[in-house]
């Protein structure tokens, strides 16, 4: 219940910051910009690696079972149910809780056990606002990238396997494929992404910013970060999912 309560109030805090900066046109821009390019580079290749294989996954399992019920014009469906739906989202959040949460758990629990954390208190110096703050920007503008990044590579290594192993028609793959991927669908993976980037680096910073005993402090922090972040991405995942299902039915475009 005290984690939870320090969670509560580092969101607060840290939403309470972005609000007061973006109204009086006071936000570190530069440093949100430093923040997003540090991101992106520890992201983006790896976005692309797991993409590829999701999309080849897919089509290759479902092609398998349409091949025997004689539905390969539905071979776009799977991709814009699987892919789109599940598949991106959970991808990207596990990517950002992996590479994303370890680089900012390091960077803030490395500056913890030096002391620097404390030395900007007493400097009168917010490190909230100074450090989590810009990352927490950072890293709800890489989640929508990172999302659209996987979808379309998961798509097109479907569509390359459903052709040239299964032998179905572009025209066909992306006419079931906007049938079944609605605007909403992909409208709630972004969303998915936005959330488990902003679970991510407030779990991340919070076990950064509170890292005690050196090196092994250090790792101990990243270690928890990855852990709780995959695991509330799945609970979080879980929760959208059904709310989206409740409220918004699958129904072909």
């Amino acid at each position: 219940m005290a984690t939870i309560g320090r969670s509560v109030r580092l969101t607060a805090a840290v939403v309470r910051y972005a609000v007061i900066g973006a109204t009086r046109l006071r936000l570190p821009i530069h440093e949100v910009a430093l923040q997003i390019w540090s991101l992106l580079k520890v992201t983006t290749l790896p976005a692309l690696l797991m993409a590829v294989p999701i999309g080849a996954e897919v089509a290759v399992q479902v092609g398998g079972i349409m091949n025997q019920v004689g539905a390969n014009s539905l071979a776009g469906a799977a991709s814009g149910l699987g892919v789109v739906g599940q598949g991106a989202p959970m991808a990207a959040g596990l990517l950002m809780s992996g590479a994303a949460a370890s680089a900012i758990a390091s960077d803030l629990g490395a500056r913890a056990v030096r002391e620097e954390i404390d030395a900007m208190r007493v400097m009168g110096v917010d490190p909230v606002e100074r450090l989590v703050m810009p990352r927490f920007l950072a890293m709800i503008a890489i989640a929508p990238v990172l999302c659209i990044t996987i979808i379309s590579a998961g798509v097109f290594a479907g569509l390359a396997i459903s052709n040239h192993v299964s032998g179905v028609v572009p025209g066909s793959f992306w006419q079931s494929f906007g049938a079944f991927a609605t605007p909403t669908d992909l409208a709630f993976s972004v969303l998915k992404a936005v959330v488990f980037a902003g679970i991510v680096v407030l779990i991340a910073s919070l076990r950064g910013l509170e890292a005690k005993g050196g090196p092994k402090g250090v790792a101990n922090a990243v270690n928890a970060s990855v852990v709780l972040s995959v695991f509330c991405i799945f609970m979080t995942n879980l929760l959208i999912s059904q709310l989206q299902t409740m409220f918004f039915p699958a129904q072909l475009a």
